[in-house]
């Protein structure tokens, strides 16, 4: 979404409008708002609707480059003063709706998502954001992806980046487009060259940037897909490509203008149109995919023409320019209300829920326009420029101490809950967690006042202790991880995903009791098998096979008494829809499994239990006085063929078995999020490291059986 200001800025009331007002790029930007929305809204309607905020950017390099070339920055006052302007323009609306969100926060979501929130606000206010989300790697165009209502405040970051950087850019090329012509001319030196060498050295030195940004944005979405999504210089481009059109429209008669630009500029928006209704969340983007709405933007912009026959007579009616002028509002706005209203409604949006937040984004944002974007941005024309430097640091110090109370009083109930439940597993309750489904309901009464451990809070990582750097590969899988635990002489391998790594401390309190080494081979959502799984990148699909051939490898033999493996196919099988891959998945395991028995090893399976597709702790932080919400029966909550097990069936050797542990997390009526006091997952398909060691006594007999089968 953009952020930069329309043209040249002057002193008036906060609702008159800038000067030299392109009615063309104002409904470009309600076209651009609209497609985000409806993308976020009802992702069926333009399943590449994201593609919205790359016209922004491009809009934004074309206006901020504008305004620079016409005033370049020639001292440092002026860039102070430019930087001033944006912070104006930008920050009262961004501040109040994170303000408003961290309190909004407070008030709904479950206690689950504050620390992570407060963690997303307070980088989104520092503008930061893109980046925290890039090292996360979070899918922004899984629209139906419960996210951080500040997550859109990605964008915003790169552009405010753009800003610190741009003029920077520009100024120096002004400085050295000034020494270069006294250094030809001396004191004679003539201004008229000055701007015509400045314009030279610019726009060679934009062209640069979009050549450079654009060929890493390319290479970089190809390697690393989630990530490149957000970083700066995999959008550096996009904004360069505005500054290039500047550069281009401040040549005037060279521009197509009359039915040549009004062409020009249908072929623009047909072409913003063409992916935002072809373009999907599978679509490698931006790379070079993002080349079509960009180049579609640009089109509109360099057409500038009033034409009759042109979209600008579309685009320049009432509402269309309205919705144009509040578009930075309804950006800022409408992801805050699709994120948090579902907690307040219950449940994934309706029609009604829909229709009301899209309501209420156009009220807040014709309010926001006028009574903050336009009362800050115009009121304090004339004040000092230290006046809104300091307005922005209270402001943003205000707005981070906000999000800092609340993920305080996380940390606060984290430690509460923490002494807890020591207290509970010291105490060596009898009927704690799995033991309450393993003595029957008979045997065990649960008091149901009692405290459920582990708290919400702290059930949301609730996983198995390892150290994920070292032991547990994710978003590459060209590394090469195994660690130890434990110093005993039965030697035991875990091999698998995080499907495998969520049985790991109960075999850590099996292997201190029974004096065993368990050595991981673990790694995120890629599988050990000889099918190859598909990934976002081809190289991501190659490493995966590649890194179950070394775990073969490496276990295969007598290297272990025991290999345990576990896993949930979550991936394609290369060549098949996800639908389609059952059958290739049962035979790749068929293949690997074949091999370990081939080579005298003794592998035990363990069943991948039920899914409940449905955030646990989640749930529970939202009904803690009714945690059977939080429950549901057997076929509700996915208990579905696992492929490994039906691999294990298949081959029937001899030293290669299977093992389900279904009967601890589920009775015959009814699966539970909470079992025994015990949180049961900890997010919507893995177990709590809290509740597994809970099933490690009615664990050790199956495991130690397989054992006895070796010796």
């Amino acid at each position: 979404m953009t952020a930069a200001t329309t043209a040249p800025r002057r002193s008036t009331t906060p609702v008159a409008q800038p000067a030299g007002l392109r009615k063309d790029i104002q409904g470009l930007r309600a076209l651009a708002v609209a497609l985000v929305v409806l993308f976020h809204l009802w992702p069926g309607t333009v399943s590449g609707g994201y593609v919205g905020v790359d016209v922004f950017l491009v809009i934004s390099g074309y206006l901020i480059t504008t305004h620079l070339l016409k005033k370049p920055p020639r001292t440092g006052h002026d860039l102070w003063a430019f930087w001033a302007r944006r912070l104006r323009r930008l920050l009262p609306a961004a501040l109040t709706v994170l303000a408003a969100t961290a309190v909004a926060t407070r008030l709904v979501a479950p206690s689950t998502a504050w620390e992570e929130i407060s963690r997303q606000i307070i980088a989104s206010t520092l503008y930061v954001q893109n980046w925290s989300l890039a090292s996360s790697s979070v899918n922004y165009m899984d629209a139906g992806a419960m996210a951080s209502p500040v997550q859109h405040f990605w964008s915003l970051s790169v552009e405010e980046q753009f800003y610190l950087v741009w003029p920077l850019l520009v100024f120096g090329v002004t400085w050295v487009a000034v020494r270069l012509g006294q250094r030809s001319l001396g004191a004679h030196a003539v201004r008229g060259t000055d701007d015509e060498r400045r314009m030279r050295l610019t726009r060679t030195m934009i062209a640069a940037v979009v050549l450079s940004s654009f060929a890493f944005s390319v290479w970089f979405t190809a390697v690393q897909p989630a990530a490149a999504y957000f970083v700066t210089p995999t959008r550096m481009w996009e904004l360069a490509m505005g500054g290039l059109i500047a550069t281009v429209a401040s040549m005037g008669s060279r521009r197509p203008g009359g039915a040549t630009g009004a062409v020009v500029a249908w072929v623009g928006i047909a072409a913003i149109l063409a992916a935002a209704s072809l373009y999907t969340s599978a679509t490698p983007f931006p790379g070079a995919a993002a080349v079509l709405p960009v180049l579609g933007a640009g089109a509109v912009i360099i057409a500038d023409t009033d034409h009759r026959l042109s979209p600008t007579a579309l685009l320049k009616n009432g509402p269309v320019q309205w919705l144009g002028d509040v578009s930075y509002s309804v950006y800022l706005w409408h992801w805050p209300l699709i994120a948090l209203v579902p907690y307040v409604s219950g449940g994934d949006l309706g029609i009604l829920d829909k229709s009301a937040i899209l309501a209420a984004t156009l009220v807040l944002a014709g309010a926001s326009k006028v009574h903050i974007e336009d009362r800050f941005r115009f009121a304090t024309s004339h004040a000092p420029v230290r006046y809104s430097y300091q307005f922005s640091a209270v402001g943003m110090i205000a707005v981070v101490l906000l999000a800092s109370l609340q993920w305080t009083e996380t940390g606060v109930r984290k430690e509460a809950a923490k002494e807890e439940l020591a207290a509970v597993e010291h105490e060596e309750t009898p009927c704690l967690g799995a033991a309450a489904l393993a003595k029957g309901a008979d045997s065990c009464d649960v008091d149901a006042d009692a405290e459920i451990v582990p708290s919400p809070e702290l059930a949301k990582n609730d996983k198995a202790d390892i150290d994920e750097k070292k032991c547990f590969p994710q978003g590459s899988y060209d590394q090469r991880l195994s660690c130890s635990f434990g110093s005993g002489e039965t030697r035991i391998a875990l091999v698998g995903n995080s499907h495998a790594r969520h049985w790991l401390p109960a075999l850590r309190e099996l292997g201190k009791e029974r004096g065993w080494t368990i050595d991981t081979y673990l790694i995120s959502r890629c599988t050990a098998t000889d099918a190859k799984q598909e990934f976002d990148t081809d190289t991501m699909t190659s490493d995966c096979h590649d890194w179950g051939q070394w775990a073969l490898d490496e276990t295969k033999g007598d290297a272990y008494d025991l290999v345990i493996t576990s896993e949930r196919q979550s991936a394609a099988i290369e060549g098949y829809s996800k639908a389609d891959s059952g059958p290739p998945a049962v035979k790749g395991y068929e293949s690997y499994l074949r091999t370990w028995a081939d080579a005298g090893t003794d592998v035990l399976a363990i069943k991948d239990p039920t899914h409940p597709g449905i955030d646990v702790p989640e749930c529970v932080a939202e009904n803690p006085d009714d945690v059977q919400e939080c429950s549901g029966s057997p076929e509700d909550w996915k208990i579905q063929p696992d492929p490994l097990i039906e691999a294990v069936q298949n081959v029937d050797r001899e030293g290669v078995d299977h093992v389900t542990f279904d009967d601890l997390v589920c009775d015959s009526d009814r699966c539970r999020g909470v079992t025994g006091g015990v949180i049961t997952y900890y997010d919507s398909s893995h177990l709590s490291a809290t509740y597994v060691r809970t099933m490690a006594p009615y664990m050790a007999k199956p495991i130690e059986k397989a054992l006895q089968k070796g010796r």
